[in-house]
């Protein structure tokens, strides 16, 4: 591999970067100062630094963003997208959004460049649990609670599976867990009810939480565990058959 890209797909420096970097002999390949940044590099074997700062390979990357509303969940459109909230050496890793999250709806979104294990996850087999914080524009009534509990067929004939609803004291607000990810679901579901979402925000992913020290539009790398805990869960979450 480039060392230029090797220091792109590591998220350290964009190319152009790296080039000023070498010249200013800020970049020591094996302990010798770099003098190509197209020079050939082992990226299993290389010991990089840059800027004085040893420089970790990762094959794969997975981001954890607390999406904001007004950003779309797609890695191009004509407004802003959830890739614009990070800076540039990331945008050019091939990061995509694992699932979707509607524009107006906010928290816990998975940015990654792993294809395969964003495609376990989202398998409509492997019922990853997603948990929802919502408020309904109006209270919502034992007979609404049921129905969601056991599913419902909506107006286009498309029938969802069982979701998850905890309902607070307020009676209109609460959690909402699904095992699919159906287009506009949860809103299309309440709004099956008569009844409309006017809040949505995300705050699990299967073994992923919102954490409540990210504030709206932050993003961090997953940690060592809950990046494990996330290759565990796509690889190990029972496959159902299709209904």
């Amino acid at each position: 591999m480039r060392l230029d890209k090797y220091l792109s797909v590591t998220a350290t420096a964009t190319r152009s970067e790296t080039r000023k970097a070498v010249r200013a002999g800020e970049v020591t390949v094996n302990g010798a100062p770099a003098r190509d940044p197209a020079e050939n590099v082992d990226e299993n074997t290389v010991a990089v630094t840059f800027r004085g700062t040893p420089v970790v390979y990762r094959r794969r990357h997975y981001i954890l963003l607390n999406k904001p509303a007004g950003y779309v969940s797609a890695t191009e459109d004509s407004g802003p997208t959830v890739l614009s909230l990070l800076p540039e050496k990331y945008t050019v890793m091939g990061l995509f959004p694992c699932g979707r999250l509607d524009k107006d709806t906010e928290g816990l979104l998975l940015l990654t460049d792993d294809g395969d294990t964003a495609h376990r996850l989202l398998s409509p087999r492997r019922h990853v649990k997603k948990r929802y914080r919502f408020t309904a524009e109006h209270d919502i009534t034992g007979a609404e609670m049921a129905a969601f509990r056991a599913g419902m067929t909506l107006s286009d004939g498309t029938k969802t599976a069982p979701a998850g609803m905890e309902l607070n004291a307020d009676g209109k607000s609460g959690i909402v867990t699904l095992t699919e990810g159906k287009y506009h679901q949860i809103k299309r579901m309440m709004g099956a009810l008569g009844n409309r979402i006017v809040m949505l925000e995300r705050i699990s992913f299967g073994p992923l939480d919102l954490p409540a020290d990210l504030p709206r539009g932050a993003w961090r790398p997953l940690t060592d565990e809950e990046e494990a805990a996330l290759l565990e869960a796509a690889e190990n979450t029972p496959v159902h058959p299709l209904t």
